[in-house]
């Protein structure tokens, strides 16, 4: 098959259409002649009869044909790819973002990483000493990020009457306030992608033509940890068999996750930065004991136990992230009436369990929301090391930013 040819006929929208059709022109063709036969029979024209027979048998041929077509049109689709669609992409409330909004979010990202206090987090560096934007460490950071907040959508495997390849989709879901975060991705590869609005607050990052798709490919291969590299594998093997390619399957991939930036991007996506206090209470007729005021910090972790849409567990990956992090796991059940779902959680407390975390984000940052709460959850755990958070003045100090964290929740 020619590759080129093939792309060509690359379906570039996120919705599925029929088939340019041949037969409503010949049927209109056909409506016309059953008019003309049929006035000039019954006003007695030569050959009227002729004319209006030919109208019929025209009429229903193409009816034939073009219900033939409808019908073959409707086989093709899978249920898979009806449900795909009907899932991933709720038309009445999507719309692009503009050009104009993706370049003032972009602004804005790099103006508050320049300035930023998290470390140095200026654009020619961010990553530490290992480098964050050179090609390998950011592929292991999208890999991440897509095994924590994405997910590939792949249409049926067979081609449409005339033979057009519909496309896969490598889909990222986040907040609006991370558009700056995901514009500044876009640029670092090429300015590949477009960006919706899903409803109010929530954004779409989606990489849907086959030169993009490509690129993609090669960039996380053989980086992702969870049974979701099983589904980027039946990515592979669809880019494979559409466009005549021999890329190879995708590993599964089990390094040492301190020496890479995979962490950070499944962090970006799920990670949460908390900063607790606890009142100071005196003894009472109800309290024993009087209570002294306390400034703790936590992390946590929380993931799906099953992965749904990748029909996988994700008890393994949380298991080794556990270990990675020398902690425990637990569980706990959120009840919505229709879909209870169990919950994997890791957390950490305890100051002097907190400094690898501080290490590895300084190594390789968070750039999107989850950032800017590491940031003050940075300032409080310094504070709390030097014993500054003992002064009255830095406990205030501690409360405002617990309170702009806090709100920066709200906002999400």
């Amino acid at each position: 098959m020619n590759q080129n040819r093939t792309i060509n006929k690359f379906q570039f929208f996120p919705f599925h259409l029929v088939d340019p059709s041949p037969w409503p022109i010949l049927l209109s063709f056909s409506l016309l002649n059953l008019t003309i036969g049929g006035v000039s029979y019954m006003h007695g024209f030569t050959y009227g009869g002729y004319i209006l027979t030919l109208g019929f048998i025209l009429t229903i041929y193409g009816m034939v044909l073009w219900f033939r077509d409808v019908i073959i049109e409707g086989r093709a689709s899978s249920l898979n790819n009806i449900l795909n669609i009907m899932s991933n992409h709720i038309l009445y409330i999507s719309k692009a973002i503009s050009p104009e909004d993706i370049e003032q979010a972009l602004i804005k990202f790099n103006k508050e990483n320049q300035s930023s206090t998290q470390g140095p987090r200026s654009l020619s560096f961010l990553g530490g000493q290992r480098g964050f934007l050179n090609k390998y460490q950011l592929g292991y950071y999208l890999a991440g990020l897509l095994e924590g907040d994405g997910h590939l959508s792949l249409p049926a495997s067979g081609n449409t009457t005339l033979n057009r390849v519909l496309n896969p989709r490598i889909v990222f879901t986040s907040h609006v306030n991370n558009l700056g975060m995901y514009a500044y991705i876009q640029k670092e590869l090429g300015g590949i992608g477009r960006f919706q609005f899903t409803g109010d607050r929530t954004i779409r990052y989606i990489i849907g033509d086959v030169k993009s798709i490509l690129l993609f490919i090669n960039l996380i291969q053989g980086k992702l940890r969870t049974l979701k590299n099983i589904r980027f594998n039946e990515l592979i093997k669809f880019i494979n068999l559409k466009y005549s390619l021999r890329l190879t399957e995708s590993l599964l991939d089990t390094s040492d996750l301190l020496k890479n930036s995979w962490f950070t991007g499944f962090t970006e996506a799920n990670g949460q930065f908390g900063i607790k206090f606890i009142e100071s209470k005196p003894k009472s007729e109800t309290r024993k004991r009087s209570v002294s005021e306390n400034i703790s910090l936590k992390f946590r972790l929380d993931q799906i136990s099953f992965d749904k849409p990748n029909n996988s567990s994700m008890l393994s990956i949380m298991e080794s992230i556990a270990s990675f992090l020398s902690c425990k796991l637990s569980t706990y059940t959120i009840e919505p009436k229709s879909n209870p779902r169990e919950i994997l959680s890791i957390g950490i407390a305890g100051i002097n369990n907190l400094g690898f975390l501080v290490n590895y984000f300084n190594e390789y940052p968070l750039l999107g929301v989850k950032g800017k709460d590491f940031k003050y959850w940075k300032i409080v755990y310094y504070m709390i090391i030097t014993k500054e958070h003992l002064n009255e003045a830095n406990r205030l100090k501690i409360r405002a930013i617990a309170s702009e964290m806090k709100n920066n929740k709200t906002n999400n």
